[in-house]
């Protein structure tokens, strides 16, 4: 599981930060990505990656202002030139499903594959299957924004093969059997139970990617124990009353929402064109005096999110 952050700046493009999109990469887990937010040049920006759009199957938009959705379309028509004709399903605020279906329709594109809506209509749980569960809760911005809570579900442990080998166990059916926690009897008659070979679970992992922002109590809610944070950053704290005046977050407010909620990780993105690179540098340092686990996201940066174990 990576983060592959495709554009992080805000409002309009800068030479050094392209518009709003974040890749969630699952091709270990499910051979498949998770696109959030596709603001203008996102196509451009996967050109220099690895990127395949046909592996993008769910695209999650947290609000409708063009810098996070400007890009959707030519990624959509993008989609169907380069081999993909598997469905997709777009989760979004109102006005999603209206929004992409007039344009391709205006400008007359074609689609090799089918597209599924769902649109938010209250706060709860809008995916759920036997790997994750994607819960959304509206945000505190001038229009509705929403934030995604991605929860993997926790797995069994692995069979310990290695161990069961030392022992002379022969490997074959007596392996399923004892992945089932079963007793078997080997020839010598020596019993051995599934229960006692059997790795430690493996604990599933939490990512809270957040739609642009004020400091809100449901941001809180939806990162608690994030393993990733990906929180907006469009001004640096000295610039608060900008930041209040456009519904906007600054770096230190996305540090209290991390602390607030245990977060591990904080990833600051959505930075204002306004700030240079020497500047957004001084808005990291800021937030790691606070929160030492807090960087500033450039485009192209990716962000591995390795396995947890439980102790056992």
């Amino acid at each position: 599981m990576e983060l592959l952050f495709l554009g992080t700046g805000s409002g309009v493009p800068a030479k050094h930060r392209n518009l709003s999109s974040i890749v969630l990469k699952l091709l270990d887990e499910r051979n498949s990505m998770w696109l959030f937010d596709c603001g203008e040049s996102s196509q451009h920006q996967i050109l220099n990656t690895t990127v395949k759009p046909r592996k993008i199957d769910k695209i999650f938009i947290t609000h409708m202002h063009g810098d996070h959705i400007f890009g959707l379309p030519g990624l959509l028509s993008s989609r169907a030139f380069q081999g993909g004709d598997t469905p997709l399903t777009i989760y979004g605020p109102k006005g999603i499903k209206q929004y992409v279906t007039m344009t391709l329709k205006l400008s007359q594109s074609g689609l090799r594959y089918g597209i599924r809506f769902v649109e938010i209509e209250k706060d709860g749980v809008l995916f759920e299957d036997e790997q994750f569960v994607v819960t959304t809760k509206r945000l505190h911005h001038g229009i509705p924004s929403y934030g995604y809570r991605i929860v993997e579900k926790d797995r069994e442990g692995e069979l310990m093969a290695d161990k069961l080998h030392e022992i002379g166990v022969p490997f074959g059916p007596l392996f399923g059997r004892l992945k089932k926690g079963e007793t078997i009897t080997l020839d010598n008659g020596q019993e051995i139970s599934g229960k006692d070979f059997i790795g430690a679970k493996q604990k599933g992992r939490i990512v809270t990617i957040l739609g642009d922002t004020k400091y809100s109590e449901s941001s809180i809610e939806l990162a608690q124990n994030a393993d990733v944070l990906v929180h907006e950053s469009t001004f640096m704290h000295k610039d608060k009353d900008l930041a209040h005046s456009y519904n906007h977050s600054t770096n230190l407010e996305a540090v209290t929402v991390a602390q607030k909620a245990g977060a591990t990780k904080l990833l600051l993105t959505h930075i204002s064109a306004r700030y240079l690179y020497a500047e957004s540098k001084l808005m990291e340092k800021a937030a790691q005096e606070k929160f030492p686990n807090a960087f500033v996201m450039n485009d192209l940066t990716e962000v591995s999110i390795p396995l947890k174990r439980e102790e056992g």
